[in-house]
């Protein structure tokens, strides 16, 4: 659908060092797509503030009262990314016919958004944007990364492979997403579920212009669980498989005491004893932590509790 309008959707926390050059960027390529009528003349920029601490929601306030191309939505506290980015996705699709979500340090390349746009006019609902490669990250970020996405895959998660959150998205499809009710979102395992016709579009990942991550170790791995115990159960069920290999070592090792008893070869230690009862413990543990993910998961969600509050929004 030509000339439709178009929502970018930005989610920020603590951004107020790199928001004056995003602004710029993306106002410059908003502008060029629709003096070339590839979007509507009401397309806009929708900033989402996820309770920042620094000045980011006034910066943000003061380009939504300039700029009738940017609006500003305020959450009433910081709820996490995915949530942030679903806040903006689900009041944009009110009046924008498509949008397009990309992390406020542009590191994901905004030339590549008409490409999306292009796509969606040729009858896509959803199109990934998918690093060609990951030179511009550190040694331990790309091998990370790369387990990341191997070890969803083999908990039969589905997922784009070298896909984060930037993703166009028609609003039929956004409104399927926001059909989907869970409070643990990990919305990159959710968007593949919905079926609508896909495509990608590649890109290289540029450097971050200015300001520090938000993603370190800690949240990457809270991320990981999430997206694991939302989607799969396969980790219970390698807890039984776990217990089998368990029997078949203590068989193996009853096997072994009576025939070394017969030989008369049987000694008496504690060391083997102590070490089986720490092994065997550590690994109860793990397991009772794996299935306390999944208590916590049902509880979380047994609240039905709201997943962000707005307390202003600027348009």
């Amino acid at each position: 659908m030509e000339n439709s309008i178009l929502a970018i959707v930005v989610p920020c926390y603590n951004e107020e060092e790199v928001l004056p050059q995003t602004n710029q960027q993306l106002r410059a390529l908003l502008d060029g797509m629709m003096r070339e009528r590839l979007v509507g003349e009401g397309s806009y920029i929708l900033y989402v503030n996820d309770g920042s601490r620094d000045r980011t929601w006034e910066i943000i306030a003061s380009y939504a009262e300039a700029d009738a191309h940017v609006r500003g939505l305020k959450l009433a506290g910081n709820v996490g990314h995915q949530n942030a980015l679903m806040a903006g996705l689900d009041t944009a699709r009110l009046d924008a016919d498509v949008t397009v979500s990309i992390d406020a340090d542009l590191q994901d390349d905004i030339n590549a958004i008409p490409e999306m746009v292009k796509k969606f006019n040729e009858g896509c609902d959803i199109v990934y944007g998918v690093r060609r490669k990951r030179t511009t990250d550190t040694f331990f970020k790309r091998t990370t990364a790369q387990m990341f996405y191997k070890f969803m895959t083999s908990m039969g998660v589905k997922s784009v492979y070298n896909h984060a959150d930037f993703r166009l998205m028609s609003r039929r499809a956004v409104d399927a997403l926001c059909q989907y009710e869970e409070r643990n979102l990990f919305l990159r395992g959710l968007v593949p579920l919905l079926g609508y016709k896909t495509d990608k579009v590649y890109y290289d990942r540029l450097e971050r212009q200015a300001g520090e991550s938000k993603y370190p170790l800690s949240k990457m791995l809270s991320f990981a669980i999430d997206g694991v115990t939302s989607f799969s159960v396969k980790p219970l069920r390698l807890i039984f498989i776990l217990g089998m290999c368990f029997l078949l070592i203590s068989l193996g090792i009853l096997a072994y005491v009576i025939v070394a008893l017969c030989q008369g070869r049987g000694v008496q230690g504690w060391a083997s004893l102590m070490l089986s009862i720490w092994f065997v413990g550590g690994c109860v543990l793990i397991c009772l932590s794996i299935i306390a993910a999944y208590i916590g998961r049902i509880y979380t969600e047994d609240k039905h509790r709201p997943r962000y509050n707005i307390e202003k929004y600027l348009k």
